[in-house]
């Protein structure tokens, strides 16, 4: 495209960045829309119109049909380019996409014919300015090439002119590995982003759209179904058409197949075929036509290459002076499209419409042309060259296999036998088989018919070896030899002559061929697992064969025991087969003997294979395993191993461990699901006691291996029985259960199993407030984890979607493990009228996160974000865990989220970037206090500051949805809905003798709440009331209820740590009471304020924990000057009206008064004075109770916290530097802040993107001090003030002391 700087694309801020020819040579693989395509550029009227031509006649789309739709040329085109009814709701989702993910999907489901690709392509063309816009061209094959273009793309230009892309793709077998591929490139580039990288826009061709679908939020459906206002866009467009195209229109039948509302009649009618479409020596266009309405009708999308049909067709060629292509098709040339591909390539060739391809194909069978004789011709005549072998292959064996339909064959195949008869199929795939002769998939099919269809047992078997022969590597070829010697003895079940020996016959070549299949599943590997260039790759690890031999193990058991009931004791070696052969005088089946004596124990070892399959990992986490997948496997082991103890087990361990075996708990993932398979306590009790007998006796045995699993089990069956029993006498105490696994820490803390670590990390995750005497390196453990995973699951679960087994919850010890089960049934109790589907739908989009009842249920962990890695931090330190979803893992900030445990190691789930919109994640109590630790504390809330502060009510808030708590008030709120609400403190004294009178005492601040819009949920009021040695708290607090015609004294919903909670309150003062006489304690804070003075004074408030009374005692000393000393609270809660003593390390400090009672005062509390002659250095304090004896506040007051320089060079500081550290803590909005700053022009493109890529608002902040303020002088700082105080009012009239 000419243009006088080049090609350019568009960067995040809507400019335009220009490309070199060095970029655009390192994205061959995609077609990348060009902000600035055919600007500036003189377009060809003749070229411009033949494309506009071919299009309307049914060729796809080309990026000049939009541009040229646009350009109002002639006074003949009066109508803009037809919209579908899907365009505005893909616009829609795309913006919303562009707020969320590192990389997101969005599916456009479009039947056949209805335009989906030119809807795309149009969402492409008017988003070109604002995103990256490109289709997936080149071949898919290298997916690690196309994410890196990707990538490529999104980076072109400085880290600055970065900007998404939006890729549209129409093959939908690469998605999943395309986006995995994509995220791992952003990682190990190390890419810094405040935008998603990618939106894929997936086309996806769908003969049938069902209801579901259209349930799914992530689909924009499109069907061959035209709504009004579209059947009115088309009539327009007619109309101009008539005008400007004459007669020649009434030939774009792409586009009046659509007008016409996809109308049967009118496909008909143009598909009544004039030329000479009989059956022999027919004309070869008469011929080149039927295969082009074969491969369109059953291969959607799908082209020839002209110069093959040109080939076709014979001389003379249209180089040497020959007539067109286009002449040579006559009569048919109106029902074929030809239009170019990329630039220097081969035109395509295809039926304007599929509705025209398929009807075409219906009209030359009923003339007796049928599909089977097009297919074999098309297979003789055509198909030479290999380049035809994907298209033949795709006719002949691509299945529709979505939720909805999995059809049995091809719908050639299944149209051949339906409309013609089986004996065509055969011959259509036995010659495809014979031309294409490396081609293992097309006698792959041909044998899965014969046993499918024909029942030819023999015809199967022989095909199906020649397909394996043709692929030897490969275990989905080799499975389909088994199926068939499978379905053979199926077949024969019933026959009421079939001997033992015939089942056995059979039975052997079947289970043989599975362990083959078995043997090649095994010995393939992962792409990412490969480790030389003979080694067979495969996505997915193929468990077929397992699955099959026990399928087979299944039948051989039924038949064998409906011929004699000894059989069962025989197969489950109960009795040996030896005696059993003689008793029945059936000596030939002695050569069967191996089989029979393997059997029980390879069905064991698949099984148990199959426990952990199933337990720790499901195919995605959208879908689940077949239902009968799970009951055949359980039926299999319960015939084979869990009726009776095989006659050569070991005496001491064999009839308890064979008790496991009946109660399916034998194996650690067994024991996980036995929540799962609602076991109650008595199950679970026995199982807990088998598991310490077994232990017992493997210690005796000193069998190290069996005794380390004997422990696993052991501990595991422990807590499992805790989550339906927790006071069980049969219960092991936690610290002896710890001691187990301490002991096999010490002993060889590597080449450990991965449940081994699953336990460790379980039992040793640190406890909040608890110290275990055992320190245990969590991160070696993790690691340890994870490499044993790699070297014990990771080729059987590849690919798959590792399932959570145990959460992190509230509470302590085993009762802080929350199943996964526990959850799914809390949200079946919370939607009785939901389905299995609906809560697994929770769970694969995140809203399980967002429910009530698990956030309630759940522990929130506090982490971080750092180079696309998520680290929790706990104690001190940071653990290093997996996020279940990497997309959301993009921004290098302070996270939250629930820890889950997967059988590779932790792992974040709901992740959420707290300071987005302004907001923090409140986790936990920031106060901490061990008297009441045990206390239930609700958690999750998003902490707001009031946004906007009047002389009638100080404090306002406006919220969407969801769970929140005012910093200022410690008011709590939930709505459902948009809600607006004022609030603020009120004076306990005119209730101060009513509240007495009626036996209470006031237990945090009275707030008073207005709604003014919307409707709240529940409100969560503050208190101080310490209830850790109080168990039977709730009955003795209520709240005061205050109105106009006097007071009231209400019940409470639910006490928790530091807030009591009323469900759908209604509004007036309200604040918590205790019942006078309660034996509570307090949540004390001791308050430190500076006086301005030349020598050192402080006033000390020790006060309960009141908002209220705290921003009395801020508002009272800032007006005389004095300034605020943080320090932390007490670490445990003081008893009301005690006297206490605080004391100075200053050998020349002055305390008055020397003691003092703690005691509520919300308006004029008493305080300690500190006055230090000379105060110079770090100095120490202490509160005293005089009661207990007892230090209760321990802590040194650093010179730098009291030596504020108050010189004149500070004096005429401007007042972001003077203020520079506050301002660096305390500010949260920064993303807002440095929009604003932005648009002032104070900082550039790039500016920001440095800003924004630092990992903490603290470390933004002090970027962009030492960056742009400091190079941009006064008015870059003026305007900074401006915006603070437009944004953090609050921290600006704090630091100002107003």
């Amino acid at each position: 495209m000419a243009h006088n700087k080049g090609s350019s694309l568009s960067n995040s801020r809507g400019r335009e960045i220009y490309v070199g020819s060095e970029i655009r040579d390192s994205i061959s693989l995609l077609d990348v829309l060009y902000s600035n395509a055919f600007e500036e550029e003189d377009i060809d009227y003749a070229v411009a119109k033949k494309t506009e031509v071919d299009f309307y006649r049914g060729a796809p789309p080309q990026w000049l049909n939009f541009c040229w739709a646009e350009r109002a040329t002639s006074a003949d085109k009066t109508t803009p380019f037809i919209k579908r009814d899907g365009y505005t709701e893909l616009i829609q989702n795309i913006k919303k996409k562009l707020k969320g993910d590192l990389t997101s999907t969005m599916n456009l489901l479009h039947q056949p014919g209805s335009g989906g690709t030119t809807l795309a392509k149009q969402v492409l063309w008017d988003m070109r300015k604002t995103l990256r816009c490109a289709v997936l061209t080149g071949p898919t094959s290298d997916i690690t090439a196309i994410a890196k273009q990707v990538i490529y793309l999104f980076t072109a230009g400085s880290q600055g002119h970065q900007n998404t892309v939006l890729l549209m793709l129409e093959d939908e077998r690469i998605l999943e590995n395309l986006q995995d591929a994509i995220i791992k490139e952003i990682a190990e580039r190390n890419i810094t982003t405040h935008m998603p990288v990618v939106i894929i826009l997936n086309c996806v061709h769908k003969a049938v759209i069902k209801q579901e679908d259209h349930n799914n939020s992530r689909h924009v459906i499109l069907r061959t179904e035209l709504s009004e206002a579209e059947r009115q866009q088309f009539e327009e467009k007619q109309i101009e058409f008539s005008r400007s195209y004459s007669n020649e229109h009434k030939q774009f039948h792409g586009f009046n197949i659509m007008r016409e509302n996809f109308s049967e009649d009118y496909v008909q009618k143009t598909c009544a075929l004039s030329g000479d479409v009989r059956k022999h020596r027919r004309p070869k266009n008469s011929q080149l036509l039927a295969f082009l309405s074969l491969v369109n009708a059953y291969v959607p999308g799908s082209h020839l290459l002209q110069s093959q049909c040109q080939a076709f067709l014979g001389p003379p060629d249209p180089i040497y002076g020959g007539p067109s292509f286009e002449q040579r098709m006559k009569p048919f040339t109106h029902l074929i499209v030809t239009f170019p591909a990329r630039q220097g390539q081969d035109k395509h060739v295809r039926m304007a419409h599929p509705l025209i391809a398929e009807q075409c194909v219906k009209v030359l069978a009923t003339a007796g042309v049928t599909r089977s004789d097009t297919a074999r011709n098309f297979l003789t005549e055509f198909c030479r060259e290999e380049v035809q072998q994907f298209l033949v292959q795709d006719m002949l064996t691509k299945r529709e296999m979505g939720e909805e339909r999995k059809d049995t064959f091809s719908r050639l195949i299944q149209d051949i036998e339906g409309e013609e008869s089986k004996s065509n199929v055969v011959s259509v795939l036995q010659l495809a088989s014979e031309i294409f002769k490396q081609n293992p998939f097309i006698p792959q099919n041909l044998a899965r018919f014969h046993y499918i269809e024909t029942r030819a047992y023999f015809k199967a078997e022989k095909w199906a070896k020649i397909a394996k022969d043709r692929d030897p590597k490969s275990s989905f070829v080799a499975d389909t030899l088994g199926q068939v010697y499978k379905n053979q003895l199926k077949s024969r079940v019933y026959d009421p002559s079939l001997s033992a020996q015939e089942i056995l016959q059979l039975s052997k070549k079947a289970f043989e061929a599975f362990r083959d299949e078995e043997r090649a599943a095994e010995n393939e590997q992962g792409a990412d697992m490969q480790d030389d260039g003979m080694t067979k790759v495969s996505r997915i690890f193929n468990n077929r064969g397992l699955f099959g031999y026990l399928q087979v193990a299944n039948i051989v058991f039924d038949s064998l025991v409906s011929l004699d009931n000894n059989w069962k004791k025989v197969l489950t070696m109960e009795i040996s087969a030896d005696s059993f052969f003689i008793s029945i005088g059936q000596k030939k089946l002695f050569k069967y003997k191996p089989l029979i004596s393997s059997l029980r124990d390879e069905v064991e070892r698949k099984c148990e294979f199959f426990d952990g399959y199933l337990t720790y990992s499901k195919p995605s986490i959208e879908k689940d395993e077949p239902h009968y997948f799970q009951t055949d496997v359980k039926n299999c082991y319960h015939k084979y191993v869990g009726t009776c103890t095989p006659i050569h087990s070991e005496s001491g361990i064999g009839v308890p461990l064979q008790k496991l075996k009946e109660e399916m708990a034998i194996a650690f993932p067994g024991l996980l699901s036995c929540l799962d398979k609602g076991y109650d306590k008595t199950h679970l009790r026995r199982i807990t006691i088998l598991w310490e007998e077994i232990k017992e006796e493997w210690e005796k045995k000193k069998d190290g291996g069996g005794e380390n699993k004997a422990a696993q089990n052991f501990i595991l069956a422990n807590i499992i029985l805790s989550k339906v029993e927790a006071a069980s006498p049969v219960l092991t105490p936690l610290p002896i259960l710890r001691g187990i696994l301490e002991r096999h820490l010490l002993a060889n803390f590597g080449n450990q199993t991965p449940e081994f670590y699953f336990l460790v990390l379980l039992l040793f995750w640190p406890e909040e407030y608890k110290k275990m005497g055992f320190n245990v390196d969590l991160n070696k453990c993790v690691l340890e984890m994870q490499e044993s995973y790699k070297n014990t699951y990771k080729k059987h679960l590849r690919s798959r979607y590792l399932r959570p087994l145990i959460f992190l919850g509230k509470g302590e010890g085993l009762s802080r493990l929350v199943h996964r089960s526990k959850i799914e049934k809390l949200l079946a109790r919370e939607n009785p009228m939901a389905g299995p589907d609906t809560i697994d739908q929770k769970w694969s989009s995140g809203e399980v996160w967002r429910e009530p009842i698990v956030q309630d249920l759940l522990l929130p962990v506090i982490g971080v974000v750092r180079q696309h890695r998520v680290f929790a931090c706990v104690d001190g330190k940071e653990i290093e865990v997996c996020a279940d979803q990497r997309r959301k893992v993009w921004k290098s900030e302070d996270v939250c989220f629930y820890l889950g445990f997967t059988i590779r190691g932790p792992v974040a789930y709901g992740i959420q970037y707290p300071s987005h919109h302004g907001y923090v994640l409140y986790s936990g109590p920031v106060r901490s206090c061990t008297t009441c630790a045990n206390v239930m504390e609700s958690t999750n809330w998003v902490q707001v500051e009031p946004v906007a502060i009047t002389k009638e009510a100080p404090m306002f808030s406006t919220s969407p949805p969801g769970r929140y708590e005012c910093r200022v008030s410690g008011l709590r709120w939930v709505c459902k809905t948009y809600v607006s609400l004022q609030y603020q403190f009120s004076s306990w004294e005119p209730h101060r003798a009513m509240v007495k009178s009626l036996g209470y005492k006031q237990g945090g601040p009275l707030l008073d709440v207005t709604v003014i819009s919307g409707e709240l949920e529940e409100v969560q009021l503050p208190h101080f009331a310490c209830f850790g040695d109080y168990p039977s708290f709730k009955e003795k607090v209520r709240v005061l209820h205050v109105e106009d015609s006097g007071v009231s004294v209400e019940q409470v919903d639910e006490v928790t740590r530091f807030h009591v909670k009323i469900v759908h309150p209604s509004f007036s003062p309200k604040g918590v009471l205790v019942r006078s006489g309660c034996p509570v304690k307090a949540h004390c804070d001791l308050l430190l304020y500076q006086a301005k003075t030349a020598f050192l004074t402080l006033h000390a408030y020790l006060v309960p924990c009141d908002s209220s009374v705290e921003q009395a005692m801020k508002k009272k000393e800032q007006s005389y000057g004095y300034r605020s000393i943080r320090k932390p609270q007490p670490v445990k809660s003081l008893r009301m009206k005690d006297w206490f003593s605080l004391t100075s390390s200053s050998p020349s400090a002055e305390v008055k008064p020397p003691k003092m009672k703690l005691r509520y005062d919300n308006t004029t509390p008493n305080f300690f004075e500190v006055f230090i002659e000379d105060a110079d250095v770090d100095f120490g304090m202490k509160l005293i109770s005089d009661v207990e004896g007892e230090i209760v506040w321990d802590h040194t007051i650093r010179k730098a916290d009291y030596r504020h320089k108050t010189t004149q060079n500070s004096q005429n500081l401007h007042f972001v530097d003077l203020h520079r550290t506050d301002i660096i803590q305390r500010v949260c909005q920064v993303k807002p802040i440095l929009d604003k700053i932005l648009a002032n022009r104070v900082i550039t493109d790039e500016g920001y993107s440095t800003v924004m890529a630092k990992r903490t608002t603290q470390d933004q902040m002090r970027a962009l001090y030492m960056g742009p303020l400091k190079a941009s002088g006064i008015r870059a700082k003026n305007i900074f003030y401006e915006i603070l105080k437009e944004l953090e009012p609050l921290l600006i009239k704090d630091l100002k002391g107003e």
